[in-house]
């Protein structure tokens, strides 16, 4: 008797999980059956081989998948509530993506105007309503691990950075690789130099030119959408650090290896979240091990010690026993900032990174030196 009642149970318990996975399926198949539009503001242009086009691909990645009808708006300014609108009002928009830091008072400002659009946020955490997200990868890890390449292979322990503006995200960047350069060289020096924009080559070629001037760089990194600093620095025979995109066939005597980005898994989620109802509003930091960051393959320039050395690392992190800014961690001016035995938090890394790690040195006028 009790055997029958088990194999009852068991037949019982496997109708439940087929109707379950056929609802389910109806439920995706019902979401996706009608086209939805969804409305991207781009900072710069769908084929930036940088940033944009990061967004741009991964989007075009899943828009089958989902059946979206994606219009993207290109070179959209700091200040894009009009352009919202009119992806809203003109173009049937039912899902919005904002790709730029800048875009967070704009998007929270049309959340609020119109709570049944579903928003996304793309960069960082600058506040969340019930139909607004931002979402961001861990990508200071990525960053961390790209610094222990230019350390391995730096000559002179003096390594240029050129980064469009000092907040805590790119602040969290400049940090991660610094940390990551003096952990296998404890002596090197990050000289950073701020050129107030993300898309503009003028500025970026400019502040790049004034580090290679001043200092035997032998090593360029970069945070700007703009190629510029790694075709400075392929003119001049050094090496650079990639990022939002592998570009390694436009550089390959000169690109040691590049931190990218990989949105289509998060993009795909939080767009069929918003499909079937289920989104909620938050501030999201998603961990590396889900693919949204990483490191492209390393160049034939980057020895085996090194690549050895950045497994290791990366494998440390991903036990999650260890993150890149444990302390003791010191600022450039002596101070220290993180104890030993802790971690920085999660809200002071995004929303609240003014200052600098020991080895980082800031040029220019009007950015800051904390």
């Amino acid at each position: 008797m009790r055997k029958i009642i088990i194999i009852a149970f068991l037949i019982l318990f496997a109708a439940i999980a087929v109707i379950f996975h056929i609802q389910s399926e109806q439920v995706e198949t019902d979401v996706t059956a009608k086209t939805t539009k969804v409305g991207v503001l781009l900072s710069g242009p769908q084929s930036d081989r940088s940033y944009c086009q990061s967004h741009y691909e991964a989007l075009e990645a899943i828009k089958d998948d989902l059946n979206l009808d994606v219009i993207y708006r290109d070179y959209v300014p700091r200040d894009c509530y009009n352009d919202i609108v009119g992806l809203i009002r003109d173009e049937d928009c039912r899902i919005i993506i904002g790709v730029s830091f800048d875009y967070g008072p704009s998007l929270i400002k049309a959340a609020e105007a119109y709570p049944d659009i579903y928003f996304l946020h793309a960069a960082g955490g600058t506040g969340y309503r019930h139909n607004l997200s931002t979402f961001f990868g861990r990508m200071y890890q990525a960053r961390y691990l790209s610094g222990i390449v230019a350390g391995m292979k730096t000559k002179t322990g003096e390594l240029g950075y050129v980064a469009a503006f000092p907040n805590s995200e790119v602040i969290r960047g400049i940090n991660a690789f610094t940390l990551g350069v003096r952990s296998v060289r404890p002596d090197a020096v990050v000289y950073v130099r701020y050129c107030g924009s993300w898309v503009e080559d003028e500025p970026a070629r400019k502040e790049s030119r004034e580090l290679l001037d001043r200092h035997p760089i032998d090593v360029m990194a970069m945070h700007t959408n703009s190629l510029a600093p790694m075709e400075e620095a392929d003119k001049r025979g050094i090496w650079s650090i990639g990022y939002n995109r592998d570009n390694a066939d436009l550089f390959p005597d000169s690109c040691l290896i590049s931190c990218v980005w990989d949105r289509r898994n998060s993009y795909y989620k939080l767009i069929k979240d918003c499909l079937q109802v289920k989104f909620h509003g938050d501030n999201v930091w998603i961990d590396m091990e889900e693919g949204i960051v990483g490191l492209s393959a390393f160049s034939d320039q980057v020895d085996p010690r090194a690549q050895a050395m950045v497994r290791a690392a990366d494998a440390r992190l991903r036990s999650w026993e260890y993150d890149v800014f444990y302390g003791p961690i010191r600022d450039n001016t002596g101070r220290l900032r993180v104890e030993a035995g802790e971690s920085m938090k999660d809200e002071d890394m995004l929303k609240a990174f003014d200052w600098y790690v020991e080895g980082v040195t800031i040029e220019g006028q009007g950015m800051g030196n904390k």
